[in-house]
């Protein structure tokens, strides 16, 4: 059998400052990938990786640019910095930055008026992904097949999360609801104040987080539908319980404390940062994931050594007239342009 060997790339990772993100790049770096970082405190994401043992001053390895998910412009002018910049296109891009506000009475709201999670986990990485869209397409990364050279095809790659799936246990939690974008009525009003859900009904934080993850996985599944003629592979993956994870910073001290422990001992799905990571560069940057549209999970469950699959994805993700609905008003509301809506 032909031995795959990728040679590696160059990849941007958004929300490295802690947790999943940072543990990526670290997995990236000691892969020999040159690792450029979108962070909302650039200098931060650059104690975080050196305290890591990562290195610092070298921009030609690991680089670290000011970019907020969460403010349209903020993004628009983040990436036209970054494509000036570049002497080589981009490999592969890692949607992974996030926002989980699930004590909040009240929505919060981006700098364009959006509720906030929503606004960067899904709005602030659809339009990122739009704007490099082009670049990506142009990347050469070779890969030796065993018997010859050839090209391996650039990736984008969106975290994803078992709330946002109820095909899976944890997208069956009833609290605080079930992801779920209703007929998108919040969207087609346009998502300003008073409207903070998808839906247009009640804010409720948390279930905010969970609609935005699940249009992260609608999004990946409509980019594999759209580009399927492009050299751009597209993909999601849940790399296990990270538990423990600055993500968690803005609950309960006691759930804090406990959900670790709950998913050690109770559920077994926990995984280590570090472990994590380094599924998030395997699905960068290995040949064996160069599948467009599957979403990767290695289970809830984790056993030594255990591989990954292709997790089943609830309609809720996979229905082609939601996905393309979501895809149009996402466009209107990022202004990139009017949805055809037909």
């Amino acid at each position: 059998m032909a031995s795959f060997q990728a040679a590696p790339g160059t990849v941007l990772i958004t929300g490295t400052t802690s947790g999943v993100g940072l543990y990526a790049t670290k997995a990236l770096v000691e892969r020999g990938w040159r690792v450029i970082t979108a962070n909302r405190n650039p200098l931060r994401a650059e104690d975080a990786a050196v305290n890591l043992g990562l290195p610092s001053g070298r921009p030609r390895q690991l680089r670290h640019m000011f970019m907020d998910l969460g403010d349209l412009e903020s993004i628009r002018a983040g990436v036209g910095e970054l494509l000036d910049s570049l002497d080589e296109p981009l490999d592969a891009l890692v949607c992974n930055a996030a926002v989980y506000l699930p004590r909040l009475s009240r929505p919060r709201r981006s700098a364009q008026g959006y509720e906030i999670s929503m606004a960067t986990n899904h709005f602030g990485h659809f339009l990122l992904i739009q704007l490099l869209l082009d670049n990506l397409r142009t990347s050469h990364r070779p890969v030796w097949t065993g018997v010859s050279w050839g090209l391996e095809p650039p990736r984008v790659v969106i975290l994803g999360t078992v709330t946002a799936n109820y095909k899976e246990l944890g997208g069956k939690i009833p609290i605080p609801a079930p992801a779920d974008l209703g007929d998108l009525s919040g969207f087609k009003s346009g998502f300003l104040s008073p409207i903070s859900m998808a839906s247009g009904k009640r804010f409720k934080p948390g279930k905010a987080y969970k609609d935005s993850k699940l249009c992260n996985m609608i999004t990946t599944q409509e980019l594999h539908r759209r580009y399927r003629d492009s050299p751009i592979l597209f993909s999601s993956l849940y790399p296990g319980c990270v538990a423990n994870t600055k993500l968690f910073r803005n609950t309960p001290k006691l759930f804090q404390w406990l959900f670790p422990w709950f998913q050690k001992l109770i559920t077994g799905g926990f995984v280590s940062q570090n472990l994590a990571g380094k599924r998030v560069a395997q699905v960068v940057a290995d040949p064996e994931f160069a599948i467009s549209g599957v979403h990767w999970s290695w289970g809830n469950r984790q056993s030594k050594n255990s591989r990954q699959f292709s997790q089943e994805l609830s309609e809720k993700a996979t229905d082609p007239k939601t996905a393309r609905l979501v895809w149009e008003l996402t466009m209107e509301l990022v202004g990139l342009k009017r949805g055809s809506r037909d």
